[in-house]
């Protein structure tokens, strides 16, 4: 999947790590950038295209997908990240209908364009879908289960030439790390990785310092080891 002269779609792209993207995308030759935001969005390039997408609002989605006639790559990145200690169910509520059903619902309004295309889809999941930070727990559960809808999508779109590749970030200077002294990668960065990961083919990116400490443990292991497995039930 090459970046340059493609299509992409890129959700929740009016700030931090999409705004990165849709700007990492036009330097990288993307002859057209669909910016979803459920606020107002302007930007000076002519080849960025406004679209009002609420992941949690299903007529704006299906609205959304039928003003995209193609589409070569769509990057589910829109998210909510809120403190939480699991005593109330709403905020777990809250983070699956964004950062799951949200992202599910997203993909299967424009997997048709995708097929048409043998696009990619990606998932921005968080490095906490494998180690949960527990002061944002709802946040860590969302991802994690996210991180397996995009580890089920991989095995039933491949035969269907969609390449699915998820994005475990770490800690990246948004507001959602607002307060928190901690080393963080620029969004700029995180943006530029995730397409270079794309380009290259990598079904998980790991794109700053911190989460590149996971890598090689991830992709040697054997739960990956069992994905790839399971994988070979669908092809066959």
């Amino acid at each position: 999947m090459q970046i340059e002269g493609s299509t992409i779609l890129v959700t929740g792209a009016n700030r931090g790590i999409g705004r990165a993207l849709v700007d990492a995308a036009l330097r990288s030759g993307a002859a057209r950038v669909y910016a979803g935001t459920r606020v107002p969005f302007e930007h000076s390039d002519q080849r960025v295209l406004p679209l009002q997408i609420d992941v949690t609002d299903a007529r704006q989605v299906v609205e959304a997908a039928a003003r995209v006639k193609q589409l070569d790559i769509l990057i589910n990145n829109a998210g909510i990240a809120q403190y939480d200690d699991l005593s109330d169910p709403a905020a777990l509520e809250a983070h699956l209908a964004v950062n799951l059903f949200g992202t599910y619902g997203v993909t299967q309004a424009f997997l048709p364009a995708l097929e048409r295309a043998g696009g990619a889809l990606v998932n921005n999941v968080s490095m906490m879908a494998l180690a949960p930070f527990p002061v944002t727990p709802a946040y860590a559960v969302s991802k994690a289960a996210a991180f397996n809808l995009t580890q089920s999508l991989r095995g039933l779109l491949a035969p269907r030439g969609v390449s699915v590749h998820a994005v475990l970030t770490g800690p990246t200077d948004t507001d959602m790390t607002r307060g928190y002294e901690i080393p963080k990668a620029t969004p700029e960065s995180v943006a530029q990785a995730i397409l270079v990961g794309v380009e290259a083919g990598e079904e998980e990116i790991f794109p700053d310092p911190l989460s590149a400490q996971l890598a090689d443990g991830w992709r040697n292991g054997a739960v990956k080891a069992f994905e790839h497995q399971f994988a070979l039930a669908v092809a066959a």
